[in-house]
Parts: C-alpha cells; sequence; structure tokens
C-alpha cells in the first residue's frame, strides 16, 4: 500500500477555537485502558501520565520571556495529560505541535474542551513520529513507551529527535520504576534479549547525552524522567548520532488539524 506524501510543518492546521471548555477531569479514562489492551506496543501503560510527571517532563523547556516565538514538540501525546500542561507554558507567539499515531486518541486530542482555545498555537499531526518532515524545535518532551520497541527503532527515533533541536534546547522522555526488571523476570528468552538490547542502548544514550533526571513518585506508577542534550556531546568527535532524514516522497502520512 503506498504511503502518504510528507509531513511538512507548513501542512498542520490551527485547532478551532470551540465553545466554552468543561472541565477535562470530566472525561471518561476507559479508552486509554482500551487501547493499551488493544494496541499495548504503542501505548505501553493503562493510564495517562499524572501531573506531577507532566510538570517534571516540562521542567527543562524554555519558556516565556525570550521576546522571540518558541516552537516544542510533543510526541506520543495519547489523550492530551501532559499536552494540557504544556500548552498552559506557551507564550502569545509559541507553538506546540502534537504528534499521535493512535487514531482514537488522535480523535480526543482534536475534541480536547481544553486545547482546542490555542487556535493555531497548538497543532496536531496524526503520524509516526519517523514519519514526520524536517522541522526543528526548542523543546521536545516524548511519551514513547520505548521498552515496547526493538533497540534499532529507539535509536532512530532519539537520535533523529536530538537533531531537531535547537541549540541548548532538550529533549525530555521517562521511564517507569520497576517494570523493566519485572518484564526481565517474566520474559521468555527472545523477549528478555530484546529487552536487554533496549535497556543497553538507552543506557548509551543517556551517558553521552543526559544533562539531568528527576524521580516522580506521586505518578502512577512513579516514573524517572531523563532530559537529554545533543550539545552534551557537541565537542566529541565520535558523536555517535546516526541522522535520520527527513522522509520524502509517498513515505509519511498526511497531517490533521485538530478541531475538524
Amino acid at each position: 500500500m503506498p504511503r502518504p506524501p510528507p509531513v511538512r510543518p507548513g501542512d498542520q492546521r490551527p485547532m478551532a477555537a470551540p465553545p466554552a471548555p468543561a472541565s477535562v477531569d470530566a472525561m471518561p479514562d476507559t479508552l486509554f485502558v482500551t487501547e493499551c489492551f488493544r494496541t499495548h506496543r504503542s501505548t505501553g501503560a493503562l493510564v495517562p501520565s499524572g501531573r506531577r510527571l507532566a510538570r517534571a517532563l516540562a521542567r527543562p523547556l524554555r519558556t516565556g520571556g525570550s521576546g522571540e516565538p518558541r516552537r516544542y514538540l510533543e510526541v506520543g501525546a495519547g489523550t492530551g495529560a501532559v499536552s494540557r500542561h504544556l500548552a498552559s507554558l506557551l507564550g502569545p507567539d509559541d507553538t506546540l505541535d502534537l504528534v499521535e499515531s493512535n487514531p482514537r486518541f488522535a480523535a480526543r486530542l482534536r475534541a480536547d474542551p481544553v486545547l482546542r482555545p490555542y487556535g493555531g498555537r497548538v497543532r496536531l499531526t496524526e503520524a509516526r513520529v519517523e514519519d514526520l518532515g524536517p522541522g526543528t524545535y526548542d523543546g521536545i518532551v516524548c511519551g514513547l513507551p520505548f521498552a515496547n520497541f526493538h533497540a534499532t527503532e529507539v535509536t532512530a527515533i532519539l537520535t533523529g529527535l536530538l537533531d531537531r533541536l535547537t541549540p541548548g534546547a532538550t529533549l525530555s522522555y521517562f521511564s517507569y520504576v520497576g517494570l523493566r526488571r519485572l518484564g526481565l523476570l517474566l520474559a521468555g528468552a527472545p523477549e528478555y534479549t530484546r529487552l536487554v538490547e533496549v535497556e543497553a542502548t538507552l543506557a548509551g544514550i543517556r551517558r553521552r547525552y543526559e544533562v539531568g533526571r528527576g524521580l516522580v513518585v506521586g505518578n502512577v506508577p512513579p516514573a524517572w524522567v531523563h532530559h537529554l542534550a545533543p550539545d552534551r556531546a557537541a565537542a566529541s568527535p565520535q558523536r555517535a548520532v546516526s541522522t535520520v532524514p527527513p522522509p520524502t516522497g509517498p513515505t509519511a502520512a498526511e497531517p490533521e488539524s485538530v478541531g475538524t
């Protein structure tokens, strides 16, 4: 099946302004549970990220006060738990791009009563992160469940995102406490090997690029938040980043606007 043309930043369309928003806490969470069982590999959790985790992920973002418009990216936006906090930090000229490949989560994001009033400052692309076209960002938050991926996918995604950062910007992602060890205890031989390779890949990337981390005990489950920056390794002549070129031709998904 041919793939649609690449996603280009200019293709993204703004969210439409809705009527007065309702409380987002009233929105049901059954969708997240359903999708975890239906598409566990790409969902990876039974519940959305909590507010404490959202604040920890956003802590390094350079928001407000600079006078320069800034662009932020959230990969794996899910049902918008972190997206809503990121949007609240935007300055009047800042923008937030959301990337979500799950069509059911994307539909939830389009209808989100907190996000829709931001209009053109918050935009949604329904696509895999690997299928995004060129673009740079002043901060990136990644919510993808790397423990469910293969090591080669983890390397391609993280190095590709690091290459999208502007100088001084950070990439933040999280991992749940204890789940890796539990997975290793329960895994058969092929799955055990995959998990070990993924953890070795993440550990290597953290050794080279990590500039900070923190434990969020109040999240369910508790999570480690890792902050990465390519600047840390920029001076190394052996910088281990394999640049992932932006897709061209029929290799990427078409973006859709939130609010349609």
